[in-house]
């Protein structure tokens, strides 16, 4: 059987994708899964061992300017990738009109959600279309949907089984071991106020732990800079790209992150991670079937440090 998956987006989705391969691996013996996602991601799935092809797509940089002649070179040599291959299954766990119009250009049976648990109403792109009940975790979503799509029994509990291959970084002091800071994310009110990441970094320099603050962009890169300023000890690295990244947090003592992606990315890697949720619930969204992870605070509830390390104690022991 050869399955193709479409999650293209954004990366926490991404990552609380991964449990499908797991279970279509474990149901399907000999099943081979290719997956399509934005090129920027697509690091992700290149890290389950069970995911044969990766199809990075650009729709986000494509609607930029949509009727360019690059942009539809491009656009045409992904379909050409895309429907180079025949699939006994598509499964379509994005739910969203693009990745439902990628889904009805591939070749074989599609598979998505039904009108009442999906945002747009995409039954109509689909051969097949599920029930899938709102409330549930994003994984458990992602999860249910391709169970009944191909008639399979899920297992108690997620896997998101990936590893990430060992990387040296020579700006890293030798020998120290570090805690990855992720203080950026997508809305400023998810955001952890920094004089608190400033005495968490001071707690852990205290414990002889090196505190790294990675970035995305100019602001992400400036608020980084100046929590170092204050931190003992802290590394603002260059811009590192995703799959440089997901070797820096697999190898960290701990990570502590707000609700963004990367944080989600460490807990699957089996990091000990703490999610920091500023304004998110994270029964929704929150760090997930992760081997080694903690949640902090919610909707309109600000973690303290204390209850930080409280947590940090208690995922390193």
């Amino acid at each position: 059987m050869r399955v193709l998956l479409i999650k293209t987006s954004s990366l926490g989705d991404v990552v609380h994708n991964l449990p499908v391969v797991c279970d279509l691996a474990a149901a399907l013996p000999g099943v081979t899964i290719d997956w399509v996602v934005e090129e920027g991601f697509a690091a992700i799935p290149r890290l389950h061992p069970q995911v044969s092809r990766v199809l990075p797509v650009a729709v986000r940089r494509w609607r930029r300017s949509p009727w360019s002649a690059g942009v539809r070179a491009e656009a045409r040599r992904f379909i050409g990738d895309l429907r180079s291959e025949s699939y006994d299954a598509v499964i379509d766990t994005q739910g969203l009109l693009k990745s439902a119009c990628i889904a009805r250009a591939a070749h074989g049976i599609r598979h998505g959600l039904d009108w009442s648990s999906s945002r747009e109403p995409l039954e109509w792109l689909y051969d097949h279309s599920y029930h899938v009940p709102w409330g549930q975790h994003a994984v458990e979503r992602n999860r249910s949907l391709a169970a009944q799509a191909l008639g399979y029994a899920l297992s108690a509990r997620a896997h998101y089984g990936i590893t990430a291959a060992a990387r040296q970084f020579s700006w890293l002091p030798e020998g120290h071991r570090y805690a990855v800071l992720l203080h950026a994310t997508s809305a400023e009110r998810k955001l952890w106020p920094e004089v608190r990441w400033v005495e968490l970094g001071r707690l852990l320099a205290v414990r002889n732990m090196v505190c790294v603050l990675p970035w995305g962009s100019p602001a992400e890169q400036q608020r980084s800079q100046r929590l170092a300023q204050q931190i003992p000890q802290a590394v603002v690295p260059e811009r590192l790209e995703l799959e440089v990244l997901s070797a820096l947090l697999a190898q960290a003592s701990v990570v502590i992150g707000t609700d963004t992606g990367l944080t989600h990315l460490a807990g699957a890697l089996g990091v000990p991670t703490i999610g920091l949720y500023c304004a998110t619930d994270p029964a929704a969204t929150g760090l997930y079937a992760c081997a080694r992870a903690s949640h902090l605070g919610g909707i309109g509830e600000l973690p303290e440090v204390a209850a930080v390390k409280v947590a940090m104690d208690g995922l390193l022991q």
